[in-house]
């Protein structure tokens, strides 16, 4: 088997595993979803914004917290 027809296998193996993509329990999902508008990006963008903030502030905290009351000399 020639290096040539170990690639065309592959790709056919590959354009097999895709054919279904838009036939399977996914397709609806698939169908239904959508580009998000700048308001529904913005307020997605905030509320990750305000978790990463708010991990991190407890995170530190933690430190500090860690830091006064088992100090390791």
């Amino acid at each position: 088997m020639s290096v040539e027809d170990k690639a065309v296998e592959v790709q056919e193996r590959i354009e097999r595993k895709f054919s279904g993509i838009g036939k399977g329990k996914y397709a609806r999902i698939i169908r239904m979803a959508k580009k998000p508008d700048r308001d529904e990006y913005l307020k997605v963008l905030l509320i990750t914004g305000f978790g990463i903030v708010l991990l991190g502030l407890v995170g530190f905290i933690i430190y500090l917290v860690m830091g006064v009351y088992f100090k390791v000399p």
